[in-house]
């Protein structure tokens, strides 16, 4: 391949991806998500995904289509969000689901993308996040058939920490505003989210871009993710609908309304 890491399509860019893959998926909400490449994937059928994202999209978008279609085993997320279909699954024991506070989420992606196999942290202390007996997956008649492990903790300055292992995937998806042939990458404001973060702790990284530039175009500071973490690089088609960018909840001053 070279230094163009450039493909043809979003079908091409995740055709390899097997099922029972895990993923790496950039995005907060709807803010900053690959959704071409989500639809691509979507479009293939695998299923078996084991996804890390902040959330799981909306009912009928974002990685809720996958989800939807049942191709979603298991999340590792902080939140559940907007989603009443990974609510049922959820607590149906359809899907397993691991809860992560959501700056630890963040760390742990980075962290594996910087070779850090793990590290401690305040957060969860005194919680069950610490201590175990979060609910990963439960039965069908609401017993819990999966809990989370208790995790080791240690005292530094008198403070009592937990050691959180790093997150690495088979692949990650992630969108950014413009990207090099080379594969780096630049952000539009809040899009950048947790898009670097995945792309880091993915083996192979695929980003789709709005505008793909030469190498060369891009000013080196203007740069948020260098193209060592990029495998895989396509071009948002214009005006394709699974591009579009949703508002998750919109929330509007009535006519008249006083400020």
């Amino acid at each position: 391949m070279g230094l163009d890491k450039t493909v043809a399509s979003a079908a091409e860019a995740v055709a390899d991806i097997p099922a029972g893959a895990t993923l790496a998926v950039g995005g907060f909400g709807l803010c900053g998500i690959p959704g071409t490449l989500i639809d691509a994937l979507w479009q293939r059928g695998v299923g078996g995904l084991r996804v890390v994202s902040n959330n799981c999209g909306v009912d009928d978008w974002g990685l809720g289509l996958l989800l939807a279609a049942g191709r979603i085993s298991r999340m590792t997320s902080s939140y559940v969000g907007e989603n009443k279909e990974f609510a049922r699954q959820y607590l149906s024991g359809e899907l397993e689901v691991e809860l992560v506070p959501q700056g630890t989420l963040a760390e742990r992606l980075r962290a594996g993308g910087a070779g850090i196999p793990a590290f401690y942290t305040p957060a969860g202390t005194g919680t069950q996040v610490g201590e175990g007996g979060l609910p990963w997956r439960y039965t069908a008649d609401g017993g819990v058939a999966v809990a989370s492990p208790p995790k080791e903790t240690r005292e530094f300055g008198g403070r009592p920490y937990l050691l959180e292992e790093a997150i690495t995937t088979d692949f990650a998806l992630v969108r950014a505003t413009v990207g090099d042939r080379h594969g780096n990458l630049v952000f539009r404001s809040s899009a950048r989210n947790f898009n670097p973060l995945a792309a880091m702790a993915g083996r192979i990284t695929v980003a789709e871009v709005d505008h793909l530039v030469e190498p060369g175009e891009l000013d080196p500071d203007e740069v948020h993710l260098p193209g060592v973490f990029v495998q895989r690089v396509v071009r948002v088609t214009p005006g394709d609908p699974a591009a579009e960018r949703r508002v998750e909840r919109r929330t509007v001053r009535q006519e008249g309304a006083v400020r």
